[in-house]
């Protein structure tokens, strides 16, 4: 299982930890390049535009006559070899929207949480003394774990505005949830700072979660086979019934 660094709210080493069960150590290229391609395709406003012939102001007249001038033949001064012209095959408004399947999200954040891990570039805290937005006291931390000049991912188990707001000035440092995080910010930096109460958060949730679910499956899929057993038992009766009925008035015949 892999582990990573423990520090105290201090920054002074406290051994290591053993990150939960998400972090399998595998990472899957084709998910990661999938989901920064959408990342970034979303990030996209799409107003690029430009003005076709039909757009740009000139005259609607031929420039001159067809032939004798000694000058190549023209039908528009709107033309796109012309000065001032419009744009052949330029670009329009459009939307760049792409979207993927929430499992192969998921796929490439673990991914990037493991690719991350393998670097010994993740460092668990055990929390964040903080209490009011000072940019000194994050920069403070951040440099007694070593981590000047770094683009830093600080990952919190909770919303806390005190480290959020403290971090606004530090052009490098990034603060979100540890929910929320994706596998762009994840790959965006070069070290991750994790709140220790989030991964053991993260880790009972889906263990909590899982076997609540498989047993309402489970149920679900007996109940089903159950009343289709009644049903067919309840044919079968039927059938017995009317072949005896049968019989009975024969032998009465």
């Amino acid at each position: 299982m892999p582990e990573a660094q423990l520090y105290t709210a201090a920054a002074k080493q406290k051994g290591s930890i053993a990150l939960p069960g998400e972090f399998d150590s595998a990472v899957n290229e084709d998910a990661l390049y999938h989901a920064i391609r959408a990342y970034r395709n979303n990030q996209r406003q799409g107003t690029h535009s430009t003005k076709t012939r039909a757009e740009v102001s000139g005259g609607t007249r031929k420039p001159w006559r067809q032939k004798g001038t000694g000058r190549a033949r023209q039908g528009t001064t709107r033309a796109p070899h012309w000065p001032g012209g419009g744009v052949a095959f330029g670009p329009k408004p459009r939307s760049y929207r792409t979207d993927l399947p929430k499992k192969v999200k998921r796929l490439a954040r673990q991914s990037a949480l493991n690719a991350r891990a393998a670097e010994g570039a993740l460092t668990v805290i055990e929390g964040f003394t903080i209490e009011a937005p000072k940019t000194r006291e994050l920069a403070e931390l951040l440099g007694k774990l070593g981590m000047d000049g770094k683009k830093v991912l600080v990952l919190t188990n909770e919303h806390r505005e005190a480290v959020y707001l403290s971090s606004r000035n530090l052009q490098s440092v990034h603060v979100m949830r540890y929910a929320d995080v994706s596998a762009y910010e994840v790959l965006w930096s070069d070290a991750m700072i994790v709140e220790a109460e989030a991964l053991s958060g993260g880790a009972a949730v889906q263990t909590a979660k899982k076997p609540a679910a498989e047993k309402r499956r489970a149920g679900g899929r007996a109940a089903t086979r159950t009343a289709s057993k009644k049903k067919r038992a309840a044919a079968k009766a039927s059938k017995r019934s009317t072949k005896t009925k049968t019989k009975t008035e024969d032998a009465d015949a």
